[in-house]
């Protein structure tokens, strides 16, 4: 009898002990951090991904929890600055003890605050950007949604290139990480055609004048301007080409793919192209279960969804269904063994199905075109077409 009772004491100080060292997970609650730009360049896109994550958590917290656990969300605010990532980082993973980092915008914010992280074991789930530094290399805590920005030009833009008949590619990109991939995607795309960059030019971050670079891309008699721009960049770029005479075919990434592009930058955007996979939520021509979800959010925060509000309430459902996946034992180890086998079906927001593995730790490198026409974004080359 006695063997049997130190047999259990052992049992239980080894359950304790694996508690102990996942960091972020208690009896009650799972502590989650997300960095997010509120108060830089990108503020906009950051404070609609919080909203989208705290109503997702909200439900499941409504619900029970994960296992019996309330989800908590800290956040922090990197203003869109590499080196303040960092200090919310160390903040979040030493003085929070956060389980996982979830839906943390920006690629050079995320870039700078991954080492932090991974040096505490501390998991980079679905960060929003698509940059394949967000997966590559193969990382055990590096988990993205889908398409990188490197794919969707490579596949993109060769296709329009010849729909378009263009001539002379250009790209105006930010001098960082994004931009960078971006870049490469573009190039690869026209290696694949035969054809080169006509002209090529760069901004700082949180720059607001464009007008030297539209003139060193309209000098180069440019057809075709492909864009590693966000919010403001683009704007400015087109507004500046308009404004000169210039008027190419402007092409863009999922990063500039957003309602304030035309709601900004008014009718000077139509035309622009943006490649994405989650489709802005349009309230006039959404469906039902959209409308309803759509209701929640404005109810919560006073203010209709965005796309960026769909990546955070999409990146926090998948990582509560690979937290129930993982059991009511949750580990960094389980969770990861969970997301290795996770698979996703299409959902109502137009993000294809997602499906994961121990060597692919990237859902899906599908997405789609749309292009801004009257105003509004319009799908003009869906999944598979």
């Amino acid at each position: 009898m006695t063997s049997k009772l130190a047999v259990l004491a052992a049992a239980v100080l080894a359950a304790g002990a694996v508690h102990a060292q996942t960091q972020g997970v208690s009896k009650t609650e799972i502590v989650l951090g997300s960095i997010q730009d509120l108060s830089g360049p990108i503020a906009g896109f950051g404070k609609q991904v919080r909203s989208g994550m705290m109503l997702r958590i909200d439900e499941a917290n409504e619900q029970g929890g994960v296992h019996g656990r309330k989800i908590r969300l800290q956040v922090e605010d990197s203003g869109y600055d590499p080196k303040k990532a960092v200090l919310a980082a160390q903040k979040l993973v030493n003085q929070d003890k956060i389980f996982a980092m979830v839906a943390h915008i920006g690629t050079p914010t995320n870039n700078a605050a991954m080492p932090v992280q991974f040096e505490k074991n501390v998991i980079n789930f679905y960060p929003v950007t698509a940059a394949r530094e967000m997966y590559e290399p193969l990382h055990k805590l590096k988990w993205a949604a889908g398409s990188s920005y490197y794919d969707q030009m490579r596949t993109t833009l060769p296709r329009l290139v010849k729909e378009k008949g263009a001539k002379k590619v250009c790209i105006i990109y930010q001098d960082d990480d994004f931009g960078s991939d971006v870049l490469k995607g573009v190039e690869a795309g026209l290696q694949s055609m035969n054809m080169q960059l006509a002209e090529k030019t760069s901004y700082k971050r949180g720059a607001t004048d464009f007008s030297s670079q539209v003139a060193r891309m309209k000098a180069a008699n440019c057809d075709m301007v492909a864009m590693g721009t966000i919010i403001r960049e683009t704007i400015g770029t087109i507004a500046e080409s308009r404004k000169t005479g210039f008027s190419p075919v402007f092409v863009g990434t999922s990063a500039s793919y957003t309602d304030l592009i035309h709601k900004l930058g008014g009718k000077a955007m139509d035309g622009l192209y943006a490649t994405h996979t989650v489709q802005h939520p349009y309230l006039d021509e959404a469906a039902p279960q959209i409308r309803f979800w759509a209701t929640k959010y404005k109810t919560k925060f006073n203010e209709d969804p965005t796309t960026f509000s769909v990546y955070g309430y999409n990146a926090m459902d998948v990582f509560i269904s690979a937290a129930q996946k993982a059991g009511p034992n949750l580990t960094t180890d389980g969770f990861v063994k969970a997301m290795e086998t996770m698979k996703t079906q299409a959902d109502m927001f137009g993000a294809p199905a997602l499906a994961f593995s121990p060597t692919k730790h990237y859902g899906s490198d599908l997405s789609r075109l749309s292009q801004i026409q009257d105003g509004r974004w319009k799908v003009v080359v869906d999944y598979g077409q």
